[in-house]
């Protein structure tokens, strides 16, 4: 039998086997309803909707340390899910934390009528601090085809144990750092295994059944929670889409707090015009290498691009035309790769930095450079990921709210270098030995945008390499595929130059339910109705004949 097969049969079994052992050991009154309503009945499960509210989740429910929890509300809902009119019970819970002075974990269910007998789980973004949309898709999901809600999933998600303040700017709230479990629930991902078990608790409640199969699918904080629970729980999801993941949490920071330091220099931001002229430049010069002018870089680690060639006269910023030197040295850094020369727990020594495309399109500020300079206080108008380095400094490192973050050296952190090698340990839990989930049959399908201007895919890339490393290539082909997709940018934030469309559900779907793995995916533009063959990493498309908007006219190279 082969490992999907067996990873079907045996969660079905073990589907069957709750089911009885539980219906044996319930109540009379218990037993006379089941009787009745049948098991995995929607209509059954929409009639218990309002029941649950009030529900105790037993503290027993979860593998992990908490007080149990209990539903604060619960009510059908009758809406549009990607277009589709969907029924289904909506369900608030909190689940309490150890530590008193620590924040609730807030979860939300939504648990359709026409349930498909599946469950998936969202992950988040940034800090995290609120609970994602669980009506919503998938990373660079389909848009033609229904989210998961709509398809028949029941779907689940947290605000990752902390709720953000309103007046931050959204998933850059990182203030619950100041607190231990607050701090593990977020960065070694305690809090997704806990709304994992609550969830499930629930889910069997409401339809008196077990999922035959629980999915999990996030994007960059949410694509590494998909990395964390494959790591630490790798019997908890069947399968795992993983999108432009911040797996490697604290190196990235480091490299962050490095950039935010170098564009606080005097004269070292390039505004907004010459980070257009810097992205327009940087396609110009290595559009054409895949064989089509189309305004996308296939090949970004062949792209050879030289900031020199924008420099002012002298080096002085003369205008939006050109590069003063220190604006020049400030672009290379970003895409330099940042090594710092002390040990961290974590074993990490390095950060890849960003490919030339990153960031620079202007469609996309916010994301990339930032409008702004950084300084202190920092500008809400900098680079998301000055913001980033500037909170994890404030409540992770220091938890100092009045600190400075541009005091920090990364290259040099003095009295705070043991505390970053602390924080190594929870932040960057990034086991490659991704064996225990092939053995248990899970299907991992990892995904990243060529032009990712906040996570780097050179970063996912190192993380690939390792797996295959380590569990070996074979075996690696066996449950992991991994895409990196031309011109897409981080979360298709903005207007990027390929907006990544892919039905990547229903190919993980056939993945691990029949064991079919996926053969020539084809990746949509939704914004420019064009198509790509997804390519395996390190192979990307190249421009044969044909129609240029059209995939069949590409073939994937090295």
């Amino acid at each position: 039998m082969s490992s999907t097969s067996a990873r079907g049969a045996r969660t079905r079994r073990v589907a069957v086997l709750t089911s009885m052992v539980l219906l044996a050991g319930a109540t009379q009154v218990l037993g006379a309803r089941a009787a009745t309503s049948g098991t995995a009945s929607g209509p059954s499960a929409m009639a218990r909707c309002a029941a649950l509210d009030g529900t105790r989740i037993p503290a027993s429910a979860m593998t992990l340390p908490t007080t149990g929890g209990r539903v604060t509300s619960a009510s059908v809902v009758t809406g549009a899910v990607s277009g589709t009119t969907v029924e289904y019970c909506r369900v608030e819970a909190d689940l309490h934390p150890v530590d008193p002075s620590a924040p609730d974990i807030r979860m939300r269910l939504a648990l359709p009528r026409d349930w498909n007998r599946k469950a998936l789980m969202f992950g988040g973004g940034g800090y995290n601090g609120t609970v994602p949309d669980v009506t919503g898709n998938v990373p660079f999901g389909p848009t033609d085809r229904p989210a998961p809600l709509a398809r028949g999933y029941a779907t689940f998600a947290s605000d990752s144990g902390h709720r953000q303040n309103p007046a931050a700017p959204p998933s850059l709230d990182g203030s619950f750092g100041v607190n231990d479990e607050a701090l593990r629930n977020f960065s070694a991902g305690d809090a997704l295994k806990k709304t994992r078990d609550a969830s499930l608790f629930l889910l069997h409640r409401a339809y008196r059944a077990e999922p035959a199969e629980v999915y999990f699918a996030g994007g960059s904080t949410g694509g590494r929670e998909a990395l964390v629970v494959t790591q630490r729980w790798p019997k908890a999801f069947d399968g795992v889409i993983s999108g432009y993941p911040a797996w490697n949490n604290l190196a990235e920071a480091l490299d962050l707090g490095h950039l935010t330091r170098v564009l606080s220099r005097p004269g070292a931001f390039p505004g907004v015009e010459k980070q257009t002229l810097l992205y327009e430049s940087v396609v110009h010069a290595c559009d054409g290498r895949d064989g089509a002018e189309d305004g996308v870089v296939s090949d970004p680690d062949g792209c050879r691009f030289d900031p020199v060639t924008l420099r002012c006269p002298r080096g002085a910023d003369t205008g939006p035309t050109c590069l003063s030197d220190p604006q020049i040295k400030a672009v290379r850094a970003m895409s330099s790769p940042f090594r710092w020369g002390y040990r961290v727990a974590s074993g990490e020594s390095q950060y890849p930095g960003f490919p030339f495309l990153s960031g620079a399109d202007m469609r996309t500020p916010f994301l990339g450079f930032g409008t702004t300079a950084p300084a202190d206080p920092m500008p809400v108008t900098s680079g998301y990921g000055m913001q980033y380095w500037d909170q994890w400094v404030k409540y992770f490192l220091t938890r100092d709210p009045g600190h400075n973050s541009l005091d920090i050296d990364p290259r040099h952190p003095g009295k705070w270098r043991a505390r970053i090698s602390e924080l190594s340990t929870v932040q960057d839990r990034n086991n490659a030995d991704l064996r225990p989930f092939a053995r248990a049959g899970g299907k991992l399908l990892l995904l990243h945008g060529a032009a990712d201007e906040l996570v780097s895919p050179r970063s996912t890339n190192d993380y690939y390499e390792r797996v295959r490393a380590r569990v070996g290539a074979r075996t690696a082909h066996d449950f992991l595929r991994y895409y990196v997709v031309p011109g897409a940018n981080h979360a298709n934030f903005g207007s990027p130059a390929f907006a990544a469309s892919w039905d990547s559900l229903t190919a993980l779907e056939q993945w691990v339910e029949k064991g079919r793995a996926p053969a020539n995916p084809v990746v949509t533009d939704a914004a420019h109705a064009r198509t790509r063959p997804l390519c395996e990493y390190p192979e990307w498309p190249r421009y044969r004949t044909g129609d240029p908007d059209s995939a069949t006219s590409f073939v994937c190279t090295r």
